[in-house]
């Protein structure tokens, strides 16, 4: 590669170019072994995010206990201790701000209280820990308060018909175990429903400028006109940044297939024109026409390579504004700390096999601070122009499929990566993921479109985070 010092001017031998790039690598802080390191948007923009917050309460009767379950032989408050360190430790992990009652409900008249306080304070969320068989009449009344509602029941404080239909219902999520991880997911999807209303989504297409809320959900859309990205794209010149980007594709891919240089320059300049755009508009989230500004050229390479360095970083970015898709990487990256894959689904009718295709995938598919997964530069598929990524997924690994069908639905599924496809022999998008789903009979009855992969299966955590917020999960 040959080097231009903010693209133009002389060049600058290789040896001499990487030093100066060393040096204002540091200044700029990246990491250029493991690539180019940055602040996520929501912190880089300064908007300011309150923290989600959960009043909590024990419940337990007055006094000694005898006969009835758990039992007088249950060491009652070694136990309210211990649970409370683990909900004050699992609330500063979290960034949920606590409220937790200084005594267990032990009347009503304490239930109404804690009530009518709830019903004030207006909290994200409601947490309840039952030390005593004799105490679901209280909880079911705090249920009818009609907020979101964790429900911690320790084994040996309930029986089957206790929770079989509490457990089930809209608005609660009810752990019968002793499992605190669980509880732990109870606040995680109450932070992430907090973060969802908080956070904004920047979709450029068409020419008008608006601001709309995403009901249910509350996220904000700002949708600007899609030329802005092309104004952003001609304002990045070939600085170190952009060179430490496109060396570090470069240099991590196990092979450069069509592009050349110059393409990859290009695709480092899109991902410096997304966070310039996040930036301006103080935005989380990022969707774009992105196949108008191509079929259009007025776009030298899809902003392809960017979106999947954004997701790596925990940004949802969303193509061809799809804020369905959009919304649904984002509540993943919130609820799981993993970046997702929107992609085309297609039937393979003779293994009965999904394949997941689109030329953005994620690298960091185990996590965000995890290592990539391998991955070869290709040009975009349809266009055959710039860059793309052809990621290669994980044989044998788990995998969950969602998609937010409106706000008030969600489909889930989930399945067992068998293989990648090549491009060629097939046609179609450069990252092609075969799947072995589920409880599927026949793969060509699976719904949605532009549905996002992730590793691992959380389909039992999606339908928990649904039944909390109200939210049809399909299949039921």
């Amino acid at each position: 590669m040959k080097a231009t010092e903010g693209g133009k001017g002389r060049r600058m031998p290789r040896r001499e170019f990487l030093v100066k790039l060393s040096t204002t690598a540091v200044g700029l802080g990246l990491t250029l072994g493991e690539g180019p390191r940055v602040v996520l948007a929501g912190e880089v923009t300064g908007r300011r995010k309150s923290p989600a917050v959960i009043k909590a309460a024990f419940l337990r009767p007055r006094g000694t206990y005898w006969m009835g379950w758990p039992g007088a032989s249950y060491d009652v408050e070694g136990q309210r201790q211990r649970y409370t360190q683990q909900i004050q430790a699992a609330a500063k992990e979290s960034g949920v701000r606590l409220l937790l009652s200084q005594q267990p409900l032990y009347e009503e008249n304490a239930v109404k209280q804690f009530v009518a306080e709830a019903q004030q304070q207006s909290p994200d969320g409601l947490l309840l820990v039952l030390l005593h068989m004799n105490q679901w009449r209280a909880v079911n009344s705090i249920v009818e308060a009609g907020l979101p509602t964790i429900i911690f029941a320790p084994i040996g404080v309930s029986f089957t018909g206790h929770v079989a239909g509490l457990s089930r219902r809209t608005g609660v999520y009810l752990v019968s175990s002793l499992d605190f991880n669980a509880v732990k997911y109870g606040m995680r999807m109450i932070k992430a429903a907090r973060q969802m209303r908080e956070s904004r989504i920047v979709n450029l297409r068409g020419n008008e400028t608006k601001e709309t809320v995403v009901n249910k959900l509350g996220t904000q859309v700002r949708t600007i006109p899609r030329h802005r990205f092309v104004e952003e794209f001609n304002r990045v010149a070939e600085t170190a940044e952009v060179w430490a980007i496109a060396d570090y594709y470069r240099g991590k891919a196990q092979k450069v297939v069509e592009p050349r240089e110059a393409d990859i320059l290009n695709a480092a300049k899109t991902y410096i024109a997304s966070k310039r755009i996040l930036e301006m508009e103080k935005a989380d989230a990022i969707t774009m026409d992105c196949l108008g500004l191509v079929g259009a050229r007025q776009i030298p390479t899809p902003p392809c390579l960017a979106w999947s360095k954004l997701r790596d970083e925990g940004i949802a970015a969303g193509c061809e504004s799809d804020l369905n898709a959009t919304l649904t990487l984002m509540l993943l990256q919130y609820l799981f700390d993993r970046p997702g894959f929107q992609q085309d689904p297609v039937a393979e009718t003779v293994r009965n096999l999904f394949i997941g295709a689109h030329c953005t995938s994620p690298t960091k598919l185990n996590g965000t601070d995890q290592p990539p997964e391998p991955f070869i530069l290709r040009s975009h598929s349809e266009s055959n122009i710039g860059v793309s990524m052809q990621v290669l997924w994980r044989e044998g690994q788990k995998i969950t499929i969602a998609q937010f069908a409106g706000p008030q639905r969600m489909l889930i599924y989930s399945g067992t990566v068998v293989g990648n496809v090549n491009t060629p022999p097939a046609g179609g998008c450069r990252t092609s993921v075969e799947v072995a789903l589920d409880n599927v009979a026949d793969v060509r009855d699976v719904e949605g479109f532009h549905q996002v992969l992730i590793y691992g299966n959380y389909v039992h955590q999606l339908r928990a985070f649904c039944q909390l917020f109200g939210i049809e999960a399909v299949p039921a």
